[in-house]
């Protein structure tokens, strides 16, 4: 008997210290994949490939990373909402890895995408790179990545050529953690905001993508001592944020979520109302991952829509601003 826990004691003690050294040594590269293999940090297209005007913005976050953005609009002068994207985890503005069936399938590009969100909604969009992602510079971590998103958050609202009460942030799966705490800190410059695919944490996905850590990792609703909780250097609890958020939300979440269990937006939009009766859910039943966009077909853009016209309504007051230039650095 004392063989056999002993035995049982050691495997836990190997699990642990597994688990520990993986998340020590390669949490970044788990949690962030900035670069797609094979390509460089140029962009071998750009928007105007899809007849898409558009302007390249560099700026400045608050710690002196230099950080690149494409600001995409539906027209020179359009003063309809603005979307501040944030990206998923893998790839840059342009391309992302798409898993289809846990295999690896072809590159496939956001602009496509953006084209339709441009026509559908009426809107501009603003894309930007993160720290370490795409031709932005540095490394990505939560603490600089909060920073990168302030940087485009200010950046807008200091702009002459849109309505800067229009401002609404999307988030798609890491991009909704991001986005959420952005909005959280920012109530008065963000009309609303939409999460996409979005996970409660990163300590639960620990347990979703390395099953063998579900008993010594997990969020704040995780039950038992998480002994490994304190070394995740990006927890990115979005569990904790969003219950702090008091702009409205739009929650959408795909149902065949193949990397993020549905779930995980089912408790962030509870977690939600129950201190903010501006939310709104909507699920679709064939959405996976990275194709709830096309799964959901007009469904999916009439939800944004309406969401828009509630939240983010047209200003037809007069303005005389004029656009600002194609190519800017803030600093």
């Amino acid at each position: 008997m004392v063989a056999y826990l002993n035995i049982l004691l050691y495997g836990v003690g190997g699990i642990v210290f597994t688990g520990m050294a993986l998340l020590v040594a390669f949490q970044e590269r788990l949690v962030y994949v900035p670069v797609v293999p094979g390509l460089t940090k140029s962009y071998p297209i750009t928007p105007a490939r899809l007849r898409l005007t558009y302007e390249d913005v560099w700026l400045r976050s608050s710690d002196g990373v230099r950080l690149h953005a494409w600001f995409i609009k539906l027209f020179p002068d359009c003063r309809g909402p603005t979307i501040l994207f944030f990206q998923e985890n893998a790839g840059s503005i342009l391309f992302y890895w798409y898993c289809l069936n846990k295999r690896l399938a072809d590159i496939a590009h956001r602009l496509e995408m953006v084209r339709i969100m441009l026509q559908k909604l009426q809107c501009n969009v603003f894309m930007l790179s993160y720290r370490g992602y795409g031709a932005s510079d540095g490394s990505p971590s939560q603490h600089g990545i909060t920073k990168d998103a302030q940087a485009a958050l200010d950046h807008l609202c200091q702009r002459n050529d849109i309505d800067t009460s229009r401002i609404v942030v999307f988030g798609r799966s890491l991009g909704g953690a991001v986005g959420a705490l952005l909005t959280r800190n920012n109530p008065d410059k963000v009309a609303g905001i939409i999460l996409e695919n979005t996970f409660t944490s990163i300590l639960d996905m620990a347990g979703v993508l390395l099953p063998f850590l579900k008993w010594v990792i997990g969020g704040s609703g995780a039950k038992g001592v998480k002994i490994l909780n304190f070394v995740v250097r990006s927890p990115w609890n979005t569990i904790d944020v969003i219950g702090e958020v008091q702009r409205p939300i739009l929650f959408l979440s795909g149902l065949q979520d193949e990397m993020v269990p549905p779930s995980h937006m089912q408790m962030l939009y509870a977690k939600a109302a129950a201190h903010n009766k501006e939310c709104i859910f909507v699920d679709f039943p064939s959405g996976m991952h990275m194709d709830t966009w096309l799964a959901g077909g007009d469904h999916y853009w009439a939800t944004i829509q309406q969401f828009l016209e509630k939240y983010a309504p047209r200003n037809d007051e007069p303005d005389s601003s004029s656009v600002t230039s194609h190519d800017s650095e803030g600093r």
